[in-house]
């Protein structure tokens, strides 16, 4: 008797490990990856803490970036419009997606995502993992669906491997994806140009037209460009021309109020230099054609920003102001973030 005991003792205990085998994935090491935030950023978006980067998901989120099975017809990525060299922006007027469709509005570059409170110009979206959805099903980006993308690369050996070494199993479904492009676009942290070097006393220091442009920004620029973000992230109508498309409404287009009519985010003037044209859909080829606009007169309207609605509609510059404040909006660039 004590031998059939140990005997069924043996094989139950086979079959736990068999079970247990069978239940438990291989365990792959996969560690968060630090953020490094510099020195006074604002505070990160709330919605990295709940999908902090990590070896594998950046991995496969700049995998994801870069896949052109994306889009229809297999010939537009992520990558295909946020070119690192322009900052993760391109030099389109406006977005140019399948067929050669052209988008509603000019791309906007990608950098310090994790410090936004809003995306996109109209600030539609207010999580990163909320984004990519948007692109995949615009007619004039992707013209895709998430589960046409899932069926195009669930049976990906590289893939089934990376969801697996990120989330323990290969299952691919969109929050997946989603999550791991967003902890790639994480990453992306701008932070090291001549400007960063200056403040942080590593033995750099402005010429004198950067230091003429740096008190010059401070006197009529950094009311809307402030933070080491260099924008304070609101909405505003500043009179640039007015998009022909009628679809197009600025931030109104998202709350529905009249006093947001044609006004847009604030955007970021790190790496400026890498990312023209300029404006919502690309109306300024230039930083000077801005700045011309700008001291020769904006369009008014009832709701334009009280920075030129209080001031003739104007931020006056002479030519050699306009020739300092590029001077300093160039040492914002930040060459080991585009790679040059």
């Amino acid at each position: 008797m004590k031998k059939v005991f140990g005997i069924l003792s043996v094989v139950l205990i086979l079959q736990a490990c068999s079970r247990k085998d069978a239940i438990d994935p291989v365990s792959y090491d996969n560690p968060e990856i630090s953020l490094n935030i510099p020195a006074g950023f604002p505070v990160l978006n709330s919605s990295v803490n709940g999908n902090k980067p990590t070896k594998y998901g950046m991995e496969l989120g700049e995998k994801l970036f870069q896949e052109k099975k994306f889009s229809a017809n297999n010939t537009i990525s992520c990558a295909s419009c946020h070119k690192e060299s322009n900052a993760f922006a391109d030099n389109n007027i406006q977005a140019i997606g399948i067929y050669g469709r052209v988008g509603l509005r000019n791309v906007p570059p990608i950098q310090n995502m994790a410090f936004m409170k809003f995306y996109n110009w109209d600030g539609n979206v207010l999580q990163v993992e909320h984004q990519p959805l948007v692109p995949i099903i615009t007619k004039e980006e992707m013209n895709s669906s998430i589960l046409e993308i899932i069926g195009k690369i669930q049976d990906e050996s590289e893939y089934r491997s990376l969801f697996k070494k990120t989330f323990g199993d290969e299952t691919i479904n969109p929050e997946r994806i989603y999550n791991s492009i967003a902890q790639y676009v994480y990453t992306l942290i701008s932070a090291n140009s001549k400007y960063d070097k200056v403040i942080r006393k590593e033995g750099a220091s402005f010429t004198e037209s950067e230091a003429r442009g740096h008190q010059i920004f401070q006197q009529k620029c950094v009311s809307c460009h402030s933070t080491e973000l260099f924008t304070d992230q609101s909405f505003r109508n500043i009179g640039f021309p007015l998009n022909p498309d009628i679809n197009e409404a600025g931030r109104a287009r998202v709350t529905g109020i009249a006093a947001d009519y044609m006004s847009f985010r604030v955007p970021s003037l790190r790496n400026v230099e890498y990312t023209a044209p300029y404006g919502s859909f690309g109306q300024f080829p230039t930083l000077k054609s801005v700045l011309d606009y700008f001291d020769n007169g904006v369009l008014g309207a009832n709701n334009l920003d009280p920075v030129f609605k209080n001031n003739n509609n104007r931020i006056p510059l002479t030519e050699q102001e306009k020739e300092d404040l590029i001077s300093f909006m160039k040492t914002l660039s930040d060459p080991s973030f585009v790679k040059k």
